[in-house]
């Protein structure tokens, strides 16, 4: 594969969904899951190049995992298997219309095993952008230092860095989180985070603007903030830009931050200015949150317009 656009590192996982409660029985349907590998493939499905590496067991889901991003033309030639170790699972069951409940069978999986020297070569292959999340680093602690310095080494390598703080409470304290996070993103040029998460990268209990200059003052140039369906707000030196959500009918909000950020970045990767990037990623954010699956509903480049002006039960013919 060519220097991708977007190279992103994490865990992938499989996720088992379930219509109604796991503990009545029924059947399960098997997924793609994990924040990074969402991203990639909302990049991918918008026509760039875009490349996942982590660690990914022998096992039969490790093969499926690798089938799927193929699928989606997502590169995975970097990616080290790991026979010892099993497939990361993510069970979802929609207990009610409203509430969806996530259970994790992820420790001592293959991805969490992550460490630098699976990082090395795709590092030195070069990218357009990497992408992290807060995820990954709270695994483990070859996660955590692969993470560092898969940062350090693409600030060197002139590679910019997209930090998604994505805090998992299931995973780390608050605390813990900060300690690794805050460092982490004074390597990133772009940082994407909940209005709940800012603190994560900054002095706690500071304010929402504290924390963005805070980070400017260490060289990051866009802080992203998502609001879910009040939109999201954009803070770069110039000022600051908000969008607004996409009406649409919520069916699945699992991976809608995801796509946000696939769609930012694929406005990035075209050029657009910031309004252009920011409008790109609501609309991800739309096609995600109003079809099921973390990425299966994430549009291909022309149907970026599907959306535009349509209203509740549109029937294209």
């Amino acid at each position: 594969m060519t220097t991708p656009d977007l190279l992103t590192v994490g865990e992938a996982l499989v996720s088992l969904r379930s219509a109604g409660p796991l503990a009545a029985g029924g059947a399960l349907t098997t997924h793609l899951a994990g924040a990074e590998s969402n991203v990639a493939v909302g990049v991918a499905r918008l026509g760039h190049r875009a490349a996942w590496v982590g660690r990914v067991s022998t096992d039969e889901f490790g093969e499926f995992t690798l089938r799927q991003l193929r699928a989606e033309g997502v590169g995975v030639d970097g990616v080290t298997r790991d026979p010892d170790r099993p497939t990361g699972l993510m069970f979802l069951e929609q207990r009610t219309a409203d509430v969806t409940r996530v259970q994790y069978h992820r420790a001592g999986s293959a991805g969490s095993a992550l460490r630098v020297d699976d990082l090395r070569a795709p590092l030195a292959a070069g990218a357009r952008m990497l992408h992290l999340t807060g995820i990954t680093p709270a695994l483990s602690d070859t996660a955590r230092e692969a993470i560092r310095w898969a940062a350090e080494a693409a600030v060197a390598a002139g590679i910019p860095v997209c930090l998604d703080v994505n805090h998992r409470v299931r995973l780390w304290s608050r605390d813990s989180a900060r300690e690794v996070l805050a460092p982490l993103a004074g390597h990133a040029s772009t940082v994407i985070a909940s209005a709940d998460e800012l603190d994560l990268v900054g002095d706690p209990g500071a304010d929402e603007s504290a924390v963005v200059a805070e980070l400017f003052r260490r060289g990051v140039d866009t802080v992203l903030v998502k609001l879910g369906s009040e939109g999201a707000r954009a803070h770069t030196p110039a000022g600051v830009e908000h969008v607004g959500a996409l009406a649409v009918t919520a069916v699945d909000t699992v991976g809608a931050g995801d796509a946000f950020t696939a769609g930012y970045l694929s406005g990035w990767f075209d050029g657009l200015d910031l309004t252009g990037r920011l409008r790109r990623a609501a609309t991800l954010g739309a096609f995600a949150v109003s079809s099921r699956g973390d990425c299966e509903g994430l549009p291909r480049r022309a149907e970026l317009s599907l959306l535009d002006g349509h209203e509740a039960g549109s029937v294209l013919r």
